[in-house]
């Protein structure tokens, strides 16, 4: 049985007729009628009898139709408590990002959502490889993810809003000879030792990107993924690295020049499933982080 066959037969008990209830429900006499033909098969005792020309309800009919009054109305309790949870606009927001987009982004949203009435943020961090970030959707209502311009687009399961498509420059130690170029080739950089990622992580493929440019292999010697972490490594003299232009914090010990010669970008993106956004305050959050994006994009190089 479902809502509407109940309903079907409380109209029934108190219209007296199927003429009627069609008129009522504004569907033909046959639709009710299927409809109650449905209902019956699921019940293992007669709900209608006739009565003369009439299709009237037994006592068991009578008794289910008196319980659908009862059904229709913790259904519309439902659908009320449904309505406020979709439209409250102070409702907690799960959002996860990655170590360096969280640095970014974290801050600007605490601030610009500080005042009563904003949404609850429940901030999370998630350092995975770019197919990871699809799956976090499954946890969190929004998912700031990241992958370099030639990568696989993200899947249709997940809906994808563009927040920046950020330059990755060469991260060099303060007062490196490289240091007085404007712009560096792969081939200025072939020959230093490198510090890059893990394997499946976003920026590796730039990486090997400048191998292949520069016809050589890389001098790979430090593997790790937290940016703060390479920016210090890099100014102690540990190597060379790409790093963010927008989103990684400013070093004293670090300068950033652009890569020439290569597409060297990544997209920072919002996923989340579609349902999501049903949410009032979800939508608030989403709106937030695209402004976020132009502040920190209005930045500049770091």
């Amino acid at each position: 049985m479902d809502e509407r066959q109940l309903r079907v037969l409380r109209e029934l008990g108190e219209l007296g007729s199927v003429t009627a209830v069609a008129e009522a429900m504004r569907v033909t006499p046959s639709a009710i009628s299927q409809q109650l033909r449905l209902l019956q098969r699921s019940i293992p005792v007669p709900l209608t009898e006739r009565a003369g020309r009439r299709l009237v309800l037994t006592a068991a009919g009578q008794a289910l139709a008196d319980a659908a009054i009862g059904v229709e109305t913790a259904l519309a309790r439902a659908r009320h408590t449904i309505d406020e949870y979709v439209a409250e606009p102070d409702g907690t927001v799960s959002v996860a990002a990655f170590h360096s987009g969280a640095a970014a982004f974290y801050p600007l949203l605490l601030r610009r959502l500080d005042a009563p009435g904003s949404p609850r943020l429940a901030l999370h961090d998630e350092d995975v490889a770019q197919a990871g970030f699809p799956p976090l959707t499954r946890t969190y209502d929004l998912v700031v993810a990241h992958r370099l311009d030639h990568a696989p687009p993200w899947p249709r399961t997940a809906v994808a809003t563009p927040l920046l498509r950020e330059p990755l420059d060469i991260a060099l130690p303060v007062g490196h000879p490289l240091a007085t170029r404007s712009v560096l080739t792969a081939q200025d950089v072939a020959d230093q030792p490198w510090i890059t990622v893990h394997d499946g992580f976003p920026l590796l493929a730039t990486v090997e990107a400048v191998s292949a440019a520069a016809g050589r292999r890389l001098d790979i010697v430090h593997r790790v993924n937290e940016i703060s972490v390479v920016a210090e490594v890099v100014a102690a003299g540990g190597g060379v690295a790409l790093m963010p232009r927008w989103t990684s914090r400013p070093h004293p010990g670090v300068t950033l020049r652009p890569l020439g010669g290569i597409e060297a970008h990544r997209h920072v993106d919002v996923l989340h499933r579609p349902e999501r956004t049903a949410r009032r305050a979800v939508r608030t959050v989403l709106c937030e982080l695209v402004e976020a994006a132009e502040t920190i994009r209005s930045r500049g190089p770091a």
